[in-house]
């Protein structure tokens, strides 16, 4: 290891095995490292590449970008795609308002600003100010804003920013009054609310990491603490911990009225522990409404008495209940709003009035129900889409909310709860014609036979001839679902006659927690013949070919296209596995990532769960000699969620072991993270690479 560094430097220029490819790529060396798993060995050649702080590693990345963009600089369109894609970018970008303390605020992003900035005014019709610019807050754009919430007497603003990506984020006090940002700060926080109580806020935290692996090593005994304006973290209080269990997750929210104080506890991300505490009570203590970690509850907020919960518990589709906060065991609590035939999304209540989200084959609709859960209307949406929000207040009938879909640009609807009415606040002023596009929802047949719908969008007059280039989208795990949204970054690939498909495979939460459970542990495959499946069925169909298809998913979706492309190599032209969770024997050591378990299972579990991650992991299953499609991973160097020592050693393997003239490149993006907050610059830079990448490889000849 000691002439590591040298041996890259010198030998970057020479290629692996310089038969294969015109590239040349760096020669990354190994070790003998070898890991024993119920007595099998599983050599670990580039075990070294994990510590992402090393020089050793510093060296092989400036290695491998120097290799990504040569080959990149001499595609003779990307300047003009780059050029295309900032044109389309550059045009103002809004959220929907939403009301706090009798004033409105919102996010605004004039056009090509790194971060959007958030907004106040006193009317919806009054001049705007600019209440915090997080612009301001680095030379490059990489300070992103995370969170914010606001005291309930309308002192103060808490907010909290992550730099370059990282997870890890820090907390500030603004007094609104004066815009003045107090002496408040909270290091060492991860993905917490900022719950305002009083003077003060409840927030979570980590015990200060050890220097040089804050990126990497696991995160361990997080904290609930109580933080007072004006004091320093060193003397914030403790409100929980679990000393008994290191791997562990805690948050604390308060509701509205800031009367109740509740902490969700969880392993992984499926299932919770829900505690209440009275906080108008000062000798209260905490009551246990829910226990294990089989289901998931959460705490909607307070009225009229009574806390409303949504759930999964003895409802795999999700219902909401109502706890009375004076008998608050689970076996009392009372359903107001029953499981249906369609997923619950998410509710909100507003003017009095339960405002209900359902998901339907991955598209939205939306219900009004009183507090007794009789349904009083249907929200009447534009077509078939997504619904973001709503953003409103209990006793108030006025919310905001954005509707959008594949075709259907983000448009700002106000609604008004007490007449059902909505009325189009605000319209994107994006460069693209609706009218010249088709989207549509279709279902194909899996491996099992299950059915499973996928949604493509194409330019009007594109014929189903087997020509097309195509590129196929999924994500499948986490519960998550992957609803019907408009990125203005396709539009150059759509404008070129390519044709965007998103497949709704299992392990996502399009149909509840069984279709979630179908695709984890030792269901897992399910999600991979999905995604398989629907590339067999639009071959077969004639709106591609294999030479003609590319396939793209990002952290699980990058698990997901390093499965696809180990399994049937010969199936697509192009793969690019952005920020892939792709050693599923490892993954569990680094970071956040033993929070995952619920999903993947983990291979010191048992023999069975080893050997089943084994047969699938990514990086395992690159074989020597076997021709796989032209691939762009892609990571960032302060991705602290997924690390980028999965892309380095995926890289590094399939490198050494590809027979391929293929292309086979890492972009590693510097000061970047997982995606959460990149800058506008940086996100134009890695959109034109990689479609690129995928539009050189699939042989087009755009037009820009």
């Amino acid at each position: 290891m000691k002439n590591l560094i040298t041996l890259i430097i010198s030998m970057v220029l020479l290629s692996a095995n310089q038969s294969k490819a015109q590239i040349m790529y760096p020669v990354t060396t190994k070790d003998n490292v070898v890991d024993t798993y119920f007595g099998i060995q599983v050599k670990e050649p580039y075990r070294w590449l994990e510590n992402d702080t090393s020089k050793a590693t510093s060296a092989w990345v400036k290695a491998q970008n120097r290799v990504t963009f040569d080959y990149l600089t001499k595609i003779s369109f990307r300047k003009a795609l780059k050029k295309r894609l900032t044109e389309l970018i550059n045009y103002p970008k809004y959220s929907s308002p939403f009301k706090k303390n009798g004033q409105y605020f919102f996010y605004k992003n004039d056009g090509l600003q790194n971060q959007s900035v958030l907004y106040r005014q006193a009317t919806l019709t009054s001049e705007p100010e600019v209440l915090l610019d997080p612009n301001t807050l680095s030379s490059d754009g990489t300070v992103a804003l995370s969170t914010i919430a606001f005291s309930k007497d309308g002192k103060y603003l808490g907010y909290s920013i992550a730099r370059s990506g990282s997870d890890w984020n820090e907390i500030f006090v603004m007094d609104l009054a004066t815009r003045k940002v107090l002496t408040d700060h909270i290091k060492w926080s991860k993905s917490s609310q900022i719950a305002w109580q009083g003077d003060g806020f409840y927030y979570s935290a980590y015990d200060t990491p050890e220097a040089g692996t804050e990126y990497s090593n696991k995160n361990e005994y997080e904290k609930v603490f109580y933080h007072t304006v004006g004091q320093a973290q060193n003397q914030d209080k403790l409100i929980y911990e679990d000393k008994q269990n290191a791997l562990r997750e805690c948050y604390g929210g308060t509701t509205e009225d800031e009367k109740y104080l509740f902490i969700s506890i969880t392993e992984t991300t499926t299932g919770n522990s829900l505690l209440m505490k009275d906080l108008s009570n000062p000798s209260a203590s905490f009551v246990e409404l829910a226990t294990g970690f089989d289901n998931d509850y959460s705490v909607i907020d307070d009225m009229s008495g009574k806390i409303y919960v949504q759930t999964n518990w003895k409802a795999p589709k999700q219902r909401l209940m109502e706890v009375d906060p004076a008998n608050p065991a689970r076996e009392n609590w009372k359903e107001i709003i029953p499981e249906s035939e369609n997923v619950l999304e998410n509710a909100t209540i507003i003017d009095g009035k339960i405002i209900a989200v359902y998901m339907k084959d991955a598209t939205n609709h939306a219900y009004a129900f009183d507090l007794d859960g009789k349904k009083l209307y249907e929200v009447q949406l534009p077509t078939l889409g997504s619904l973001g929000g709503f953003s409103g207040n209990k006793d108030d009938n006025e919310a905001f909310y954005t509707f959008t879909s594949y075709t259907f640009p983000p448009t700002i609807y106000r609604f008004d709860a007490a007449k059902n009415t909505s009325e189009v606040f605000r319209k994107s002023e994006v460069s693209f014609n609706p009218i010249d596009y088709v989207s549509e929802q279709i279902f194909y047949t899996s491996k099992d036979g299950t059915k499973v719908p996928m949604s493509i969008t194409y330019k009007k007059g594109m014929k189903r001839n087997g020509k097309n280039p195509l590129m196929l989208y999924g994500y499948g795990g986490f519960n998550i679902s992957l609803n019907p949204s408009f990125s203005i970054v396709r539009v150059p690939f759509l404008e070129n006659g390519g044709i965007y498909v998103v497949a709704n495979i299992r392990g996502g939460g399009e149909y509840g927690e069984a279709w979630h459970m179908a695709g984890t542990k030792m269901h897992k495959q399910n999600v991979f013949d999905d995604f398989i499946a629907a590339a067999e069925f639009l071959i077969a169909n004639g709106y591609t070919s294999a030479k003609k298809l590319a396939i793209d998913g990002g952290s699980n979706g990058g698990l997901l296209i390093g499965a696809c492309m180990t399994q049937r190599p010969d199936l697509y032209a192009v793969a690019v596995p952005e920020v892939g969770v792709l050693d599923m024997l490892r993954y569990n050591q680094f970071t956040i990532g033993w929070s995952w378990t619920s999903d993947y299972g983990n291979s010191q579990e048992s023999k069975e769960m080893f050997e089943y991650l084994k047969g699938y992991s990514p990086l395992h299953n690159i074989k020597p000699g076997v021709k796989y499609p032209a691939t762009f991973i892609m990571t960032g160097d302060h991705d602290d969620r997924v690390v980028p020592a999965h892309s380095f050693k995926f890289a590094a393997t399939l490198q050494a072991d590809n027979a391929s003239k293929k292309p086979t490149l890492i972009r590693i993006d510097s000061k970047a993270g997982h995606g959460a907050g990149k800058p506008i610059g940086k996100i134009i830079d890695a959109q034109t690479d990689m479609w690129s990448f995928v539009m050189y490889n699939l042989g087009m000849k755009p037009k820009f």
